[in-house]
């Protein structure tokens, strides 16, 4: 009888480090194409894991691989058992490091959040200049999700679908700086937003929301054949609308993403 070789059985860490190579390292177009970022990107976040949220090689993974496993999750919302495959690790083995890279991230939001700036008062983006001195755009939305079926009276929203309701707020360039997931899809936007404001280290406002008025309707016929409404509430909606549709396409990847997270 053939026997099986017993190097089948134990880990080949120079056939991982090749794999990995040809994953990531080759150039920066392969890079890109697996976990969205360049080779440079790719090795400075791996510094600011290791340095500042305390990621450390194990016997038979280094940093750069389970951070590799991490975007690459992220990046092609791929289940565990397609990175079992691309990855030849067990799911068991991609399920811990991806959650020991998430707890390693969260040090490093300071250096990755954004930081908000103000409108500048010579703007001349069509979206924003109208609204001088404005920082980013907040809004919530709902997300479905899973919970037992003793919460899931809480979770449902008034469409009936069991969601969460989330708080986010983002930078002009489509950038998260604040958000805020957790509270059941039964609760009320103010509730939530009352919240994300009243938390010790929660959302900070300098002076206030700039909302659009209530009641008031505009006519986006109107507006697209390049006749603008006498009505100065009218306006100032449409434009309101303009701009804020951002923290809508920051929603949107958001919510692909969340399968995952």
């Amino acid at each position: 009888m053939r026997r099986i070789s017993l190097r089948s059985y134990t880990l080949d860490f120079e056939a991982k480090r090749a794999h990995l190579r040809s994953k990531v390292y080759t150039s920066d177009v392969t890079c890109y194409n697996q976990i969205r970022m360049n080779r440079a990107t790719f090795d400075r976040l791996c510094g600011m894991l290791d340095d500042i949220g305390g990621l450390r090689p194990t016997r038979n993974m280094l940093v750069d691989e389970q951070v590799a496993i991490f975007l690459h999750i992220l990046s092609h919302h791929v289940k565990k058992r397609v990175i079992q495959f691309r990855f030849g690790r067990s799911g068991e083995t991609v399920s811990r490091y991806f959650h020991t890279v998430l707890k390693a991230m969260i040090p490093l939001m300071p250096q990755l959040f954004k930081k908000p700036e103000p409108v500048a008062d010579d703007s001349t983006d069509e979206r924003w200049k109208w609204f001088k001195g404005c920082l980013d755009a907040l809004d919530g939305t709902h997300i479905r999700i899973r919970v037992s079926s003793e919460d899931q009276p809480r979770y449902r929203n008034r469409k009936g679908e069991i969601t969460t309701n989330v708080l986010g707020v983002c930078t002009r360039d489509e950038l998260f700086v604040y958000v805020m997931a957790g509270w059941e899809g039964s609760a009320a936007d103010s509730r939530v937003l009352q919240s994300a404001i009243l938390k010790p280290n929660g959302l900070k406002v300098p002076e206030g929301f700039l909302a659009p008025y209530r009641g008031q309707r505009y006519h986006l016929s109107e507006w697209r054949e390049g006749r603008n409404p006498t009505n100065p509430k009218e306006c100032f909606n449409m434009r309101h609308s303009s701009a804020r549709n951002v923290i809508e396409r920051c929603f949107g990847m958001l919510k692909k993403r969340w399968a995952i997270l």
